[in-house]
């Protein structure tokens, strides 16, 4: 330990009480490290022994030139401080959890047709929701599948308002049609009963309930609704026997399975909802080197349980993979801190039997089973990384690549996007796009030009470039970004980063890429195989693919405006005034300033700034 800081002479000052640290490389500096203690002198304390067994430790301390201290009423409060502040500082020491977005749900509506949604968000709207689930592909399946079990409406009450008829859901056979009194009230609502039973976990008396339906019908003597109800049956036991773990519990837990290996840990998270597992979610946290596993799931379950927002479901009950009792006073603290904020009582436990010891042991084995994937999957993009920097002789390895892409059509709504890939792969956070204007439509070269300039003047620190810039495009593209780096770089001192451009093959097939080099223009052919070569067609692919989608969108949005929308003083009542009189917008456009004049509310001045916006 190097550390120059007094620590002697700070901890005479230190208070017993429970509280928060915060651990600066200076005064004023960058924060390290953010724990809490019970008490807060012997806390800190032991980060200064002679003998400190932790590697993790020894570094931090070695850092270490300011501390603050934030005293606390109970340990719970120094708890949610604590998350507060590695959320505000997200420092380097500390295990940090990236995940700010809600879990979505299924949403029930309480209308006098309750529509089944996917909903995410705050639940503010009156209803049933059922979930969570871990991602909205999920409940995209689930309400397919509902579509196929029980026939009620998934549509957006704007749409089921206005129809007089049936849509082609009915014909289907996955709607039961309410919006044209195709069916009873009283059919649609059994069948909405049946739904919430199943999304419940009440399968069991949903088929007892439709077994007695399909007698009834068949006593008498209804035999097409005996046959519908014989068929969603079927259907419904098919679903059950592709059901995965299923148990007889009925309450809500969520059961959390720890793995960690090779510096990367993978936190499994199970959702059981009466007695189903509706979703799992493996979660891979960032981790300072030589982190306990302890550490790794004490600052999961209080960064994902607290920092998921309002919206985010805490159940009654957590089970963890983890069996050690040195946890259980911790663990204690983190229950009551999670107690508070969810208004109700809950429990953390790591010792159970039966179901929930089948769920633990599942949990387990997909967090085992999705780090190996991710170490795979992360020794195969380094060997790409490294095969590259041999390919283009690279001086010191590639931490950082962005490649430039320009889409359009034939001008318009022109968009450029820079995508980032570190040493891991895709960044998708420091994506960005540009929506190029004031260039002559059409013309590739200024556009990327405008977007290099826009990305990199002003640039005042080397971290912040790529080792490598992709321009997608032949010699001209490359021209142009060689131009635009060196105005950019002139005066900075920084290391230009190196320019390759990635020209297609004459049938544009993957694999007969050139690469082209700045400056030198020297050629390189890689074979179809190439680890390197399928990099930089990731890339490349990458940058195509998000410039594409970017301008879509404001093509799109463009053509869904009114060219009436962006003139001044116009507003809808006028704009529905102008198109009633005139007689459409063809006959707008035709017309002159004195025909505009004769609209009611139209000013002869409004006339001409509607004639010349029509004509620009």
């Amino acid at each position: 330990m190097t550390s120059s800081f007094d620590h002697r002479a700070f901890l005479r000052s230190v208070t017993n009480q429970p509280g928060v640290y915060r651990m600066y490389d200076a005064p004023g500096g960058t924060v390290l490290y953010v724990g809490k203690a019970k008490d807060l002198k012997k806390r800190l304390s032991s980060y200064f022994r002679t003998n400190v067994p932790s590697v993790k430790t020894r570094a931090l301390v070695a850092q270490i030139q300011h501390i603050e201290v934030t005293v606390t009423h109970t340990e719970t409060d120094a708890l949610i401080l604590e998350h507060d502040y590695i959320k505000q500082y997200m420092p380097r020491y500390n295990v940090l959890l990236r995940d700010d977005k809600s879990y979505p749900y299924l949403f029930l509506s309480d209308h006098k047709h309750p529509r089944l949604a996917f909903h995410r968000g705050p639940r503010r709207a009156k209803g049933h929701y059922f979930g969570p689930y871990p991602n909205g592909g999920a409940v995209r399946e689930s309400l397919h599948l509902m579509q196929k079990l029980f026939p009620v409406r998934q549509c957006e009450d704007a749409f089921y308002r206005n129809r007089s008829r049936p849509c082609l859901q009915y014909q289907l056979n996955r709607c039961s049609g309410p919006c044209a009194g195709m069916i009873e009230d009283d059919a649609y609502r059994e069948q909405v009963g049946l739904l919430k039973l199943f999304l419940q976990g009440q399968s069991q008396q949903v088929l007892g309930t439709l077994v007695k339906q399909m007698e009834q019908a068949s006593m008498a003597l209804e035999f097409e609704k005996a046959a519908r109800i014989r068929d969603q049956l079927q259907a419904l036991r098919k679903v059950q026997e592709q059901q995965g773990v299923q148990g007889r519990e009925q309450g809500e837990l969520d059961v959390i399975g720890v793995a960690l290996e090779g510096g990367m840990a993978c936190c499994h998270l199970l959702f059981v909802r009466k007695g189903k597992i509706v979703g799992s979610r493996s979660y891979f946290p960032k981790l300072p080197s030589n982190t306990e596993p302890q550490e790794v799931l004490e600052s999961f379950l209080l960064q994902f349980y607290l920092g998921g927002g309002e919206d985010r479901q805490i159940p009654k009950e957590i089970v963890l993979s983890q069996q050690t009792e040195e946890e259980s006073e911790e663990l204690t603290a983190i229950a009551e801190a999670l107690s508070v904020r969810n208004q109700s009582k809950v429990q953390i436990k790591t010792r159970v039997r039966a179901e929930r010891a089948q769920f633990q042991r599942l949990a387990q084995t997909n967090a085992r089973s999705a780090l190996v994937s991710k170490l795979a999957h992360k020794t195969t993009v380094a060997e790409r990384f490294r095969q590259l920097s041999e390919t283009l002789e690279m001086e010191r390895p590639i931490t950082r690549m962005e490649c430039f892409d320009i889409s359009h059509t034939m001008g318009e709504k022109t968009v450029a996007s820079c995508v980032v890939f570190n040493g891991e792969g895709p960044a998708k956070q420091e994506y960005r796009r540009y929506n190029i204007a004031g260039i002559t439509p059409g013309d590739d070269y200024a556009a990327m030009g405008q977007a290099l300039t826009r990305r990199y003047q002003g640039s005042q620190e080397q971290e912040n470039l790529p080792e490598i810039l992709f321009i997608d495009g032949g010699k001209g593209q490359l021209t142009q970004a060689e131009e635009v780096m060196e105005q950019a770089l002139a005066d900075t001192g920084l290391e230009a980063p190196l320019l390759v451009g990635v020209a297609k093959g004459e049938s544009r097939k993957p694999g007969l890429e050139t690469l082209i080099l700045g400056f030198s223009r020297e050629v390189i052919d890689l074979p179809a195989d190439a680890p390197a070569l399928h990099l930089i067609q990731h890339i490349r692919d990458e940058a195509h693919r998000f410039a594409i989608s970017g301008h879509r969108a404001a093509r799109g949005k463009a053509r869904r405006e009114s060219v009436l929308e962006g003139i001044p003083g116009i507003g809808a009542k006028r704009r529905q005034q102008l198109l009633k009189f005139m007689g459409g917008m063809q006959e707008l456009k035709r017309a002159s300033v004195a025909e505009i004049a004769k609209v009611p509310g139209i000013s002869q001045q409004l006339a001409q700034k509607i004639h010349d916006a029509l004509r620009h």
